[in-house]
């Protein structure tokens, strides 16, 4: 999230570096922004041709490295070739040319020097993983997408004086690494950091030095008294680390909606955890129609997608980022030889595993994430969960996508507030029936506990016909059962395995009990 703060940065030192120059300053922005305009409408009306030129595009300059070699690049003309030729990928496949790009070896999976890795903790593996980082992925992707978000932005809403005062990220805590005196790592935000100008930090809050602290409590309190004395217009972050942050700075200066202490914010970019369970949290502590929200799919692999329609729910998949998009069935998901569909033969309605060929030198990567596409022409999607993150004990096939939106529809009918939660399976024993435990920390708790829990259940059984199944007269899945945690067990759960702040973020939905298990421990040592 720390790219789109120092991409806007730019342009906001620009419109404040001299008063006199600000209307010529203005119609160049004006300028770059109509013509974005018109190549993101160019994309949106042929999307396949687009895409079908990036992929050529991408074997053409990776023919020559070994990984092209290999699988004769220069020999692929049709994008059918590539589909028929080229096997799909995970992080452990492309592993051992990861170590040795680490290790300072380059021409590998991506021409150009690759010295920069993302450092990924991920939601579906305990591991690391570095993902490469090239000037192309750079430039054509991360640092496209942050100008995106204001091209898209502007177009709303022209009148906007976001660029009038300053940004706040509240990005990754890890500052860049050495593997090697070859390649460096870090978090994606510290990694973008390192890779802009140095005016860019003229216009955004607060310094490297806060914005980068690896101590999370500390760092928490040093943004806020760095931040309060700044003319805040725009937040982008994690909705649920954001909320921490807010929090905080209206403790600190006593004020009831953050308005009071920023009149001028107007937007937060959000991504990273579905926004569902966060809205009303934000709108109960920034009231009134002044503030915006806008949805980013930003990825230590790449950036994919913008809401581009404040009144919609989902986002437009980005064309012309350097990547192109392929989408595995569930259905075809740990299978040997995988069947992927492009962009032409996915249907709306269908959940897909998001598979990427990149700018990085990523080759039909699967990225763990699932997708749903909600619109063709142009094509726009939903993210709805991760691979690993389900819980499937009994063949219900739970998604996070359901969980979310039967979530939503229980806080709407108990005017209930999701602070944290997460859910596993209770398998079935010789006196126990099997079910699902669900685990909540809540910000504001229903009316009644037992009817939350009803509307829940039947929120489940209207969006997943195979939960509805499970759940007939009991049969299969008994009652779910909720507990409610005490305040601070998520926090100080991830707080022990080292995820405080950045993208960390807790598990939805897991197929096992270790997560209910370690944060029922915790819960009851806090009694």
């Amino acid at each position: 999230m720390g790219l789109i703060n120092y991409t806007i940065c730019f342009f906001n030192f620009g419109m404040n570096f001299k008063n006199e120059y600000m209307p010529i300053l203005g119609q160049i922005f004006s300028w770059l922004s109509i013509k974005r305009m018109s190549e993101i409408e160019l994309f949106m009306k042929y999307p396949i041709d687009t895409q079908n030129e990036t992929l050529l595009k991408l074997i053409k300059k990776a023919e020559e490295t070994e990984w092209g070699k290999k699988y004769g690049y220069a020999s692929l003309d049709r994008v059918e070739d590539f589909k028929e030729k080229i096997p799909v990928q995970d992080y452990e496949t492309i592993k051992p040319y990861i170590i040795r790009l680490r290790q300072g070896e380059q021409n590998l999976l991506w021409p150009s020097e690759i010295k920069w890795f993302a450092k990924s903790s991920g939601t579906t593996s305990d591991k690391s993983k570095f993902i490469p980082v090239s000037k192309e992925a750079l430039e054509d992707c991360h640092f496209r997408g942050g100008k995106d978000i204001l091209a898209l932005y502007f177009s709303h809403f022209p009148e906007s004086k976001l660029l009038k005062g300053k940004c706040l990220s509240l990005g990754g805590s890890h500052q860049i690494n050495n593997f090697s005196n070859e390649s460096y790592y870090g978090d994606l935000s510290a990694v973008l950091i390192q890779n802009l100008p140095f005016w860019a930090e003229m216009k955004r809050t607060p310094n490297l030095e806060i914005t980068l602290m690896e101590e999370w409590d500390d760092k928490i309190e040093q943004m806020a008294k760095a931040s309060i004395k700044e003319n805040v217009t725009y937040i982008a972050g994690v909705p649920s680390w954001t909320l921490v942050l807010i929090k905080y700075i209206l403790e600190i200066t006593g004020a009831k909606h953050l308005q009071d202490v920023w009149p001028q914010l107007e937007l937060f970019a959000h991504g990273g955890v579905s926004f569902v369970p966060y809205r009303e949290q934000f709108k109960r502590l920034i009231p009134g129609n002044s503030m915006n929200y806008m949805e980013t799919y930003n990825a230590s692999e790449g950036f994919f997608g913008l809401q581009d329609d404040p009144d919609r729910d989902d986002m437009l998949l980005m064309l012309d980022y350097g990547i192109y998009y392929e989408f595995m069935p569930l259905s075809e998901v740990g299978k040997d030889h995988p069947k992927l569909l492009s962009l032409d033969e996915v249907q709306t309605g269908e959940n897909y595993a998001l598979v990427i060929s990149t700018n990085a030198g990523l080759w039909r990567y699967v990225i763990g994430d699932t997708v749903i596409v909600t619109h063709r022409y142009p094509f726009k999607i939903k993210i709805t969960g991760r691979i690993k993150h389900f819980i499937n004990a009994f063949g219900e096939e739970l998604i996070i996508d359901n969980a979310e939106n039967a979530l939503k529809m229980a806080c709407d009918k108990t005017g209930a507030q999701v602070r944290e939660y997460t859910a596993g399976p209770i398998f079935m024993d010789k006196d126990v029936k099997g079910g699902h435990e669900w685990l909540f920390e809540f910000e504001k708790k229903p009316n009644n506990i037992e009817y939350f829990v009803e509307v829940l259940d039947n929120a489940l059984k209207s969006l997943n016909s195979d939960y509805e199944a499970k759940r007939y007269k009991n049969m299969t899945l008994d009652f779910p059962v909720i507990r409610i945690l005490n305040d601070g067990t998520f926090y100080t759960w991830l707080k022990e395995r080292g995820k405080l702040g950045g993208q960390h973020k807790v598990p939805r939905l897991s197929n096992n009990r270790t997560y209910i298990e370690q944060l029922l421990k915790i819960n009851n040592t806090k009694k």
